[in-house]
């Protein structure tokens, strides 16, 4: 009784070699075009929305607060010098980062009258990225987000 089993013909052997060769080439290159469209995750923190080299304080009622990842923030209805209101959407930084700097999910909640201090948006929209806050109580809390190159 033969056991041996008779070779594969070298072309069936190489065949199969190519089949495995391409499925890891197939699967490095999806993998390639996933991370190419996944710009997302970086380009997120841009700060090209804010004039980093302005500050605008305004005085108003907080309206919302949102304590949450990516970045926290809220919304301020300002009183204009026209007697119509503004709403100042506030962004912040992660929450992580706040609690470092004295913010909890309580410092403050709709109702609350408050002094902002922002980086303004660009486009002249009502906001900005959170740089300090008075609290009702008086006490301020500063938080500024510095970029690299920003003294």
């Amino acid at each position: 009784m033969n056991t041996h089993q008779p070779a594969l013909p070298r072309a069936c052997e190489s065949a199969k070699r190519t089949r495995r060769l391409t499925a890891g080439w197939t699967t490095a290159g999806f993998a390639a075009i996933v991370v190419l469209f996944s710009t997302p995750a970086y380009v997120h923190h841009s700060g090209a929305m804010f004039d980093l080299s302005r500050k605008v304080t305004v005085s108003g009622t907080v309206i919302d607060f949102h304590w949450s990842n990516p970045h926290s923030n809220f919304k301020v209805s300002v009183p204009n010098k026209d007697g119509t209101t503004s709403v100042w959407a506030v962004e912040m930084n992660s929450p992580n980062n706040l609690v470092r700097v004295g913010w909890r999910r309580t410092t403050i909640k709709p109702g609350d009258k408050v002094t902002v201090t922002v980086r303004p948006l660009r486009d002249g929209t009502p906001g900005g990225q959170y740089v300090s806050i008075v609290l009702p109580n008086g006490k301020m809390l500063g938080g500024e987000q510095k970029r690299s190159g920003e003294r």
